[in-house]
């Protein structure tokens, strides 16, 4: 018989990419998808402890959607999503399962059939017999996707002359600006590389890069053959087609989810990590990447020559290990 399972889906873009690769990835022969849409109003920016195990912090209209037959599985994917997960399963008396992806924080972690950890949070988490750990994060960049995406974008990257080189740009992070010496250097960064192996880029940056340093990336790589998607543009976002059509690309490691997304494609994947930028979190993530064969770093005076070993696809994993929960 199917399970049923809810996917707690909020506003934060990076947590629902991961919520929705791991959907993907669940066998639809074994489970009842619903996704969820969690809206929030101002006390949602209360801490877990004090929320706790409740609906504290919804709107009216989320509130509604969450009555009724109790699921057999929640799916969290956030830190303001985890306290819902947790009321669901004290009202259904814990019939309902939770899984939260990625680290909630440290109020009611013991109420969790799985957390998903990713394994550069290892050695500052206090580690729990619910906890799984990842190399990276779920995504949803997978041979499906990809080949449906290279289908559709392949005829309008087709006159740009190769190799595709994908530029994938965040940007500022929680008291770390995106400089603009590290804008400037990542943009002479893409034009050592178009110097050296030629071809075109597809570049796309985030609403974290800046009008300023979008500004300069701009002026280092004027002259390059180019298909640009900058933050704000009103068409569709060429994402999932940059990399499938890329030859390689190149992407900042200020986020988690960019480049894993990225080592989910099975390109070479180099990691930009710029000066006095990243957090040792972010360092210790990047160095996970480098040390699991899935991505080199561009201070490696030879990262042109790597190639990756294998595909990152934490979205398996993840399924698999929820469906060991019922079957």
């Amino acid at each position: 018989m199917k399970k049923t399972a809810w996917f707690l889906l909020d506003n934060r873009m990076g947590s629902v990419g991961q919520a929705k690769g791991v959907m993907q990835s669940l066998d639809e022969s074994k489970f009842d998808i619903v996704e969820k849409k969690i809206e929030y109003t101002r006390l949602a920016a209360l801490p877990n402890c004090l929320r706790g195990a409740t609906l504290l912090g919804l709107t009216k209209d989320s509130k509604a959607s969450l009555y009724g037959d109790f699921p057999d599985l929640v799916v969290s994917s956030s830190r303001r999503t985890a306290p819902i997960a947790r009321w669901l399963k004290k009202k259904s008396g814990g019939k309902t399962k939770i899984v939260q992806l990625m680290h909630p924080g440290n109020s009611g972690l013991k109420d969790f059939d799985l957390i998903f950890v990713p394994d550069h949070d290892r050695e500052t988490k206090k580690s729990l017999p619910n906890m799984v750990y990842l190399t990276g994060c779920p995504h949803r960049v997978n041979e499906k996707n990809l080949s449906l995406a290279r289908e559709k974008w392949q005829e309008t990257f087709a006159e740009l002359p190769r190799p595709l080189t994908a530029v994938i740009i965040g940007g500022a992070i929680k008291g770390k600006p995106f400089s603009s010496e590290n804008a400037r250097a990542l943009g002479r960064e893409i034009r050592a590389i178009k110097q050296k192996i030629g071809g075109s880029i597809l570049i796309t940056d985030s609403r974290r890069t800046g009008s300023d340093a979008e500004k300069l990336i701009k002026e280092e790589i004027e002259g390059i053959p180019a298909y640009t998607y900058w933050w704000g543009e009103n068409k569709e976002n060429p994402i999932m087609g940059f990399w499938a059509c890329a030859d390689n690309i190149l992407v900042t490691g200020d986020s988690v989810s960019m480049p894993c997304e990225c080592c989910g494609s099975g390109k070479p994947v180099f990691i930009f990590t710029g000066k006095n930028w990243l957090t040792p979190k972010h360092h210790r993530f990047v160095d996970s990447l480098v040390f699991g064969d899935y991505a080199a770093v561009t201070d490696n005076p030879d990262y042109l020559e790597f190639r990756p070993k294998q595909r990152l696809n934490p979205s398996d994993a993840v399924a698999e290990e929820i469906e060991k929960l019922f079957f």
